[in-house]
Parts: structure tokens; sequence; C-alpha cells
């Protein structure tokens, strides 16, 4: 079952804490934007409120909480009651595919990438923005996961075991920058995008599917 019942309740929460972290969520949209193409028919995979989405410019999505799919929708987008492991898309139909603080959530990642390589044209990304497991921000929430709201039932990921399995389901690792450093609540202006990780806390990395290499 999709981890779904705190995202059902807690939908204004989850969206306050965007607001009241808004340098940082800006550093992250940020490192986003610097990575991410402009290019039509690109697909949020578990789009939430839409909170990434909007201001992105990304027009569509799956989620499977009802709750998240209304406040989304409200933002006039387009959103999908599906599951990160099952995507409502045909092969090689998508432009780009986007995971932001999703991957955390999902149930089995394997299935997951492999659902995002299935339904990405040949030479599609998908892009993951995530907080490192092994960054200070990451060894925080794991060791406070129990007391928190959203993060109770997270599978925290490290940048290398994401590329270990980026590559094992069919992606070829293009690009990866990092951002927000210090403690979140104490960031008080937009942080720098630096290349690479283990610095930062939040990591974007953007893959790529190889032409000829459908699984």
């Amino acid at each position: 079952m999709p981890k779904i019942e705190v995202f059902q309740k807690y939908t204004n929460e989850y969206d306050d804490w965007f607001v009241i972290n808004k340098f940082a969520f800006e550093s992250e949209l940020n490192a986003i934007k610097n990575i991410l193409p402009n290019v039509d028919g690109v697909i949020e995979i578990g789009i939430g409120s839409g909170i990434f989405a909007e201001p992105l410019g990304i027009k569509e999505g799956i989620d499977p909480s009802k709750a998240m799919r209304k406040k989304a929708e409200q933002k006039g987008l387009k959103v999908l009651d599906a599951v990160a492991e099952k995507l409502p898309y045909a092969d090689n139909s998508i432009n780009g595919a986007v995971m932001i603080t999703s991957i955390c959530f999902v149930d089995d990642i394997y299935q997951s990438f492999k659902e995002a390589h299935r339904v990405l044209k040949n030479g599609g990304f998908l892009i993951l923005g995530y907080v490192d497991k092994d960054s200070p921000v990451g060894k925080e929430y794991s060791k406070y996961k129990d007391e928190s709201l959203f993060y109770k039932e997270a599978t925290f990921w490290g940048t290398e075991e994401l590329y270990e399995i980026l590559i094992q389901t069919g992606f070829n690792v293009t690009d990866t920058y990092q951002t927000i450093f210090g403690k979140v609540e104490e960031i008080k202006e937009i942080q720098p995008i630096l290349d690479g990780y283990g610095k930062g806390s939040f990591v974007v990395i953007k893959a790529k599917k190889e032409d000829g290499r459908n699984l």
C-alpha cells in the first residue's frame, strides 16, 4: 500500500513547511530549475499538492493521495490517481519525469525507476530531488524519523546507492547538483548550487534513458 495516510490527513501542514522554510524551498527549486530542460511533456511522479510542479511549469503528474490530488487540481494541474510502481502512461510516450522528495515514500524503488524508464522516450530524462541519507540533514531526519509527522515511514537513500539503482534500471547519470548547507531552520537566504554531492543535504540527479536501452 502506498504511504499516503499522513498526506491525506495533513495536506495543509505539508504545504506550510515550504512557507515556513521559504529560503530552503527556493534553494531546492533553483537546484531543480538548474537541471530541468525547457521542454513540454514532463510529468511529476508524486506530484503531491503541486508545490514544486506549479513553479517549475510542470502541468501533469500522478499521486495516490486524493487530498493531495485535489490541492494540485485546484492549481490547474492534471493529476492521475496512480503510484510510481505502475504509471498510467504508454511505453516511450513521455519526454521527461521528475520525482521530488517522493523517492523516500515509494514501496519499490527499483520498480518505480523501471516504470519511469518504460514510459520515457529514448533520450528522455528522469530527475530526482531528495534529501541525501548521508548528509547532515539526512542524518538528522533518520535519527528522529520516528518522531516526524511526514518521515516516519520514509526510506532515505544515499547518492551512490541511487546511482547504482539508476544504472541497474537502464539509466545513464549525466548531472548531479547539491544545495542546502547547514540546518534547514537556520537558512535565511537562498543557498548556492554546487556540482556533485557530499556537502549539500538536498541533491538533484539527472539521468537519461539511453537510445536502444529498453529493458
